[in-house]
């Protein structure tokens, strides 16, 4: 399983307040299939194969252009290993047992 975070940044909205296409996309997440999801106060993190986050990626990539957004800046970063099952649960544990 991979993990991706997932920074969506609508411009051209005519405000600074994100809050609302934040809320969208997780509305968006919502429907998507085969992936876990959580939302942090500066990212998205989702987790699945990499086809489904791939697919979830584009899906909210796509939201704030249905939300009249002119446009769209999308920031990935992905953690694929594949040595042993991963999971942002198991990274946080492993960096806790170590305190």
């Amino acid at each position: 399983m991979a993990i991706a975070e997932v920074t969506v940044i609508p411009i051209g909205t005519g405000t600074t307040s994100l809050s609302p296409y934040v809320a969208e996309l997780q509305r968006v997440l919502e429907k998507q299939e085969g992936i876990q999801y959580q939302l942090t106060s500066m990212s998205t993190i989702i987790e699945g194969s990499l086809d489904h986050i791939f697919a979830a990626i584009r899906a909210i990539h796509e939201a704030p252009f249905q939300s009249d957004a002119q446009r769209v800046s999308t920031s990935i970063k992905i953690d694929d290993r594949r040595d042993k099952v991963s999971s942002s649960e198991q990274k946080l544990r492993s960096v806790r047992e170590k305190l």
